[in-house]
């Protein structure tokens, strides 16, 4: 089976970090958005993957090539990004004649029995229910579960199950043939061709598509719902577990993730930090946080930040004699 993963999007909702680099490359628990879900993907043996890319596509497909060699991995450019619909129509001759295929977004990590999903003869949407259908794409379905309608972001839902990213098609040519037809008859929704589109043409044409709700849906898009994610990632037992890694008058609070190569001295690390290889901290105090790689951090306090690759951030350093019933406030107003 192959997996078709769109990546292309320009990640505005994390910028400044996605200025420089693409959304699904973002740190998060060790390993980026797109690396824990390719190695999700190959736990279930897929090796094959088609990346739509095109915001910083060469970053993605570099990465690809220098952390999974062994995958078969295929690149295609959508330009311009007119929607999800609008990218699978781009890449629709490179999965059309699979027997059946994953389509799963380059910007969520799902927790599901994927053996379930690649075993049903049927189609699958991977859904979740939310507290606010109106920000999602939205399923209905009839009294056998299978797929009646979708809407993209409806005003008025009439249901609460939203389309978490991960879609199984069971016919693939069926789809491209969809796709074709929105992108044919310029059907889009909110000025962008949309997957739901083809998803309802396929229905609408004989197509049984039936649902799978997963156990967890980590959405990375923005940076609280990236350090939640972060968090919740490393209080896995792989990190608890872990043996704790010792620093020079450091103390290490789990669950954290230390890069290799890292030099940390006279700081307090953790809980719920993840830094990225080569990083330089001294006289810190970090929790809940994401430092990138190759970033340097020197007498600093700080709590629910994100620390991109190769930044420098200095605090100040103070010597102080302080008298009875005193009180100093560093804190701005």
């Amino acid at each position: 089976m192959k997996a078709v993963i769109p990546v292309a999007g320009s990640g505005k909702k994390l910028r400044p970090h996605t200025h420089t680099q693409p959304k699904s490359l973002i740190p998060v628990a060790g390993n980026t958005i797109l690396g824990h879900i390719i190695e999700r993907l190959q736990q279930a043996g897929i090796q094959d993957f088609v990346f739509i890319i095109g915001y910083l596509g060469g970053k993605v497909e570099a990465y690809v090539k220098r952390n999974y060699p062994n995958i078969r991995a295929e690149f295609v450019v959508q330009e311009p990004r007119e929607g999800l619909g609008h990218a699978l129509w781009v890449a629709r001759e490179n999965f059309r004649h699979e027997e059946s295929m994953l389509i799963m977004l380059g910007d969520a990590i799902i927790d599901v029995d994927m053996q379930k999903i690649l075993d049903s003869p049927q189609s699958v949407l991977c859904v979740k229910k939310v507290n606010q259908p109106s920000l999602f794409g939205i399923i209905e379905t009839d009294e056998n579960a299978f797929v009646t309608k979708l809407v993209e972001k409806p005003s008025f839902p009439k249901s609460n199950y939203a389309l978490v990213g991960l879609y199984k098609i069971a016919h693939p040519e069926k789809l491209a043939q969809s796709l074709e037809y929105i992108i044919h008859e310029g059907i889009k929704t909110q000025h962008e061709y949309h997957l739901t589109d083809a998803l309802a043409h396929l229905i609408e044409h004989g197509e049984k598509i039936s649902t799978c709700e997963v156990d967890h849906w980590y959405d990375c898009g923005r940076k609280s719902s990236l350090l939640q994610t972060n968090a919740i990632l490393l209080n896995r037992p792989e990190f608890l577990q872990a043996e704790k890694p010792e620093f020079p008058n450091t103390i290490i609070i789990p669950p954290v993730s230390i890069g290799p190569g890292c030099t940390i001295s006279n700081s307090v690390i953790g809980p719920n930090v993840a830094i990225g290889q080569n990083t330089i901290i001294d006289y810190t105090v970090l929790q809940n946080s994401i430092i990138g790689e190759y970033s340097e951090l020197r007498n600093t306090v700080m709590h629910d930040s994100i620390i991109g690759n190769d930044s420098s951030l200095k605090g100040l350093s103070h010597s102080l004699n302080i008298g009875d019933n005193t009180e100093i406030n560093f804190s701005e107003r």
